[in-house]
């Protein structure tokens, strides 16, 4: 290495020790901010912003930025999860055996999350945090604790924190003496502190830009009326925003909230698609898509949605996915809305595609375990003795765990016995596959090493076809003895 090339790792070692210094102060500094502003009493953001900036001898905007952001809005679809999870229950009413167990463990996990952000939520209002044992026994929604870190006047909070203390107090007391006429007042206490807490929210304006505020209502058009255009989302908007807002805004809004427009119709699409496509994809197969193989043993793989809102899910979805082949506006059988299909037919896609997917598959797991395991058998072994007679057993299982609890399903047609058809599942060929082809990576391990001991000698030409010759008997009789 030259001294050019030292001094220039030196320097980069060097810029590397600055930047992790840095790093290190920044982490410190802003534990130093978050511990100062936590021991502050209770008054006006303003007020703790001067005096922040003052004490850490910075900016006013830069204190300002100090403060918590309110974490964004949780929600599906533009739906609040509350509101979800009831109606993820009552479907669950419909299920049964290992399908509801499965969907239980669903709706446990949205609420756990919902939980943990909703004490985010609460970790943000830094002045309220102290107090979150008696403020979640209040009864509040998510709004309302927005509404909560917009309050900026000192008055106002510490009116919200007497009304919480209140409250806790007389629970406390509630719980050390009998069911009397104390208690009875205690009671009524707590009633009147929680009326009173609803009162201050209910009596708090929305502060929140007006760009923020426009954002909302045009999700909340979108959401309640999909297939809405933007001159509707206008409309709707109320007085004092629509002053406010113009066709292009509305337009950027869109793009921005991972709204769809298609046809000059406005859809919102899950939020899903863009943070994980397959966790997304792998839902709507479930629900409303299929795994399956024709009787040419072709592999296939598609999701169906009907009308325009269908339509803009799949054309996004498959834009986000960058496979797939889209087929819309098929006339339906009952003449009803069109209906619109994003097919794979490629191995290689279906392989990309089941492979993602396959750790968030909940119903079709077995289908797509199946798929994956036929398009191996065509891809490396389709001359083997087993593999036309493991391609009907496929088949047969593929029709069984697409069609097993139909009870009007003509099984004779495939010659499948319903008795034994799940016995055919011992019979998979990917242990046999993966020991296969560690034979093969063994055999091509020894012919490396052959040839280079051999680089050493001088071999004619007839000594080298022997080598060859001796390597394909080596691997084909490896092989036939295991099979």
């Amino acid at each position: 290495m030259t001294s050019e090339e030292t001094d220039e790792k030196v320097r980069q070692l060097t810029l590397i020790a600055d930047k992790e210094r840095e790093l290190e102060d920044a982490q410190e500094n802003y534990q130093q901010i978050t511990a100062w502003i936590e021991q502050q009493p209770i008054s006006s953001e303003n007020r703790i912003a001067t005096d922040l900036s003052k004490e850490f001898n910075m900016s006013l905007t830069d204190a300002k930025k100090s403060f918590e952001q309110f974490p964004p809005d949780y929600s599906i679809e533009g739906k609040n999860i509350p509101l979800l999870v009831k109606d993820l229950r009552m479907f669950r009413r419909t299920l049964k055996g290992e399908h509801k167990k499965q969907f239980t463990s669903g709706i446990e996990t949205l609420v756990g999350a919902y939980s943990n952000h909703l004490s985010s939520c609460i970790k943000s209002i830094y002045w309220l945090e102290p107090y979150e044992i008696p403020l979640k026994k209040m009864g509040f929604k998510e709004p309302d604790l927005k509404k909560l870190h917009a309050i900026k006047s000192g008055g106002s909070r510490r009116n919200i924190v007497e009304t919480i203390c209140k409250y806790w107090e007389a629970e406390l007391d509630r719980k050390e003496v009998p069911y009397n006429s104390d208690y009875s007042t205690l009671s009524k206490t707590m009633k009147k502190s929680k009326r009173k807490f609803r009162e201050i929210l209910k009596g708090h304006r929305n502060t929140s830009p007006i760009s923020k505020q426009i954002d909302n209502e045009i999700i909340k058009s979108v959401c309640n009326a999909p297939g809405i255009t933007c001159r509707q989302i206008l409309d709707r908007l109320p007085p004092k925003l629509q002053r406010r807002a113009s066709p292009q805004i509305v337009s950027k809004s869109a793009s921005r909230l991972n709204i769809a427009i298609y046809e000059e119709q406005y859809f919102k699409l899950p939020d899903m698609i863009k943070k994980d496509v397959y966790s997304y994809t792998a839902a709507f197969i479930d629900s409303d898509g299929y795994i399956t193989m024709d009787t040419n043993y072709s592999p296939r793989v598609g999701l169906v949605a009907t009308g325009n809102r269908g339509k803009a899910f799949l054309t996004e979805l498959q834009k986000s996915l960058g496979i797939g082949r889209l087929v819309l506006d098929e006339k339906s059988p009952q003449n009803t809305r069109p209906v619109n299909r994003l097919n794979f037919y490629s191995q290689g896609q279906i392989t990309e595609l089941l492979t993602k997917c396959r750790p968030h598959l909940r119903m079709k797991g077995p289908q797509a375990d199946l798929l994956l395991e036929l398009i191996r058998i065509k891809k490396n072994y389709k001359k083997s003795d087993w593999a036309k007679e493991r391609y009907g057993e496929i088949f047969k299982l593929m029709k069984w765990n697409n069609h097993g609890e139909n009870p009007n399903f003509d099984w004779s047609r495939y010659e499948i016995d319903v008795e034994n058809v799940s016995k055919l599942e011992l019979n998979c060929k990917m242990p046999v596959m993966d020991d296969l082809e560690g034979i093969k990576k063994d055999v091509d391990d020894a012919i490396d090493d052959l040839e280079e001991v051999a680089e050493g000698h001088e071999l004619s030409d007839e000594d080298w076809e022997s080598v060859d010759d001796a390597s394909d008997y080596l691997f084909e009789h490896k092989v036939k003895n295991y099979g």
